[in-house]
């Protein structure tokens, strides 16, 4: 059979073509802010690389109370290169939750999520909600002292909200405890829930971005600014690709040079120890915790702080339907208010460390 037919056969049956026609077509607007748009794309790089080094992770690992923490011992002393593939997967999640971070802050100062892209912005809380899901549950998965400790105190933190808080630290834990329960549906979370949640959302929200297209600088749009554009393929792609290369090369030297360490195996019979803190993304969290006093207003002030930061929360994921003047003197009190936060979660975070 020619090969001409064979190309027909595929693209009767798959359409590619429409797809390679829309990415030659596709144009990317270039201006000083166009770096933000990278970020976007190295979340998915990070992403694909966790799904590629967990699957890896996955052939060694039990989750059992007795073999988890022997699992990933033998998987770092006796597996070839065990110990560098578990290192990648944890510093591309590290790097890939910053980029979350710094992608959804580019956004909200660059104000893109203005009309039409609302459901882009809040589908991308989403997905930042789920990447630290992941991070919390992927955390106590080396059934070591400090990951014991930590999800301890995580998952103890819910038990503040009224009404529901207890039920929602018993539903993680799988009883009044972290146990073994606790790590078979961390587990469960970690490789089964939250990719199908993530997949989901992810495609969703590339759809949206495919479809309403790059935003422009909000000042550029207010000015009428004629903006010159480059065609996705390749000239943007190749761009991207070398920003991708240069994040890989970072991420293969830290991952060489700090290796991530094993600690001792966990005991459920050892108390907490002292000066327990969470993994650096919930630092500021944590210590905007601290600052309550013990009572406000007769309510607790654990209770206090925590429907404060959901009201935050809440603000943050409906940001597009409050800032719905961003010309006006409201729109310029969010754009500092973002700036405010991003200073408040770096200076909350050094005084935790320090």
């Amino acid at each position: 059979m020619p090969k001409q037919n064979w190309k027909e056969w595929w693209e009767e049956r798959l359409g590619l073509e429409s797809i390679f026609s829309f990415l030659r077509h596709k144009e990317v607007p270039r201006h000083k802010h166009t770096l933000w748009y990278y970020t976007g794309s190295a979340i998915l790089v990070f992403f694909v690389i966790q799904v590629l080094t967990g699957f890896l992770l996955l052939l060694y690992y039990k989750p059992t109370l007795d073999e988890a923490h022997q699992s990933i011992q033998r998987l770092i002393s006796e597996v070839p290169y065990g110990w560098l593939i578990r290192s990648i997967h944890h510093w591309s999640a590290t790097m890939m939750i910053a980029f979350v971070f710094i992608h959804l802050m580019s956004i909200w100062l660059l104000k893109s999520y203005r009309k039409p892209r609302e459901l882009t912005w809040m589908s991308g809380v989403f997905l930042l909600f789920i990447t630290l899901g992941f991070g919390f549950t992927g955390y106590l998965l080396p059934w070591d002292e400090l990951s014991l400790a930590a999800t301890k105190v995580g998952t103890d933190i819910p038990r503040a909200i009224p009404l529901v808080g207890p039920w929602i630290s018993e539903l993680l834990r799988g009883g009044a405890d972290v146990t073994g329960e606790t790590l078979t549906r961390f587990f469960g979370l970690h490789v089964s829930i939250l990719p199908m949640l993530i997949i989901f959302l992810l495609g969703f929200h590339l759809y949206l971005v495919q479809k309403q297209g790059m935003s422009v600088p909000f000042q550029g749009e207010l000015k009428k600014e004629k903006l010159p554009y480059h065609s996705f393929w390749p000239n943007f792609v190749l761009r991207e690709s070398i920003f991708w290369l240069i994040l890989f090369g970072i991420l293969i030297t830290i991952s060489v040079f700090f290796p991530r360490g094993l600690g001792n195996p966990a005991d459920l019979l050892a108390p907490t120890p002292p000066g327990i803190k969470p993994e650096w993304y919930f630092l500021f969290i944590f210590q905007t915790l601290k600052l309550f006093p013990a009572t406000i207003l007769g309510i607790s002030g654990e209770t206090f702080a925590i429907l404060f930061i959901l009201a935050g929360v809440i603000l943050f994921f409906f940001l597009p339907v409050i800032d719905n003047r961003p010309t006006g003197r409201k729109g310029q009190i969010i754009t500092w208010a973002g700036v405010t936060l991003i200073i408040y979660a770096l200076v909350m975070s050094i005084w935790s460390l320090l």
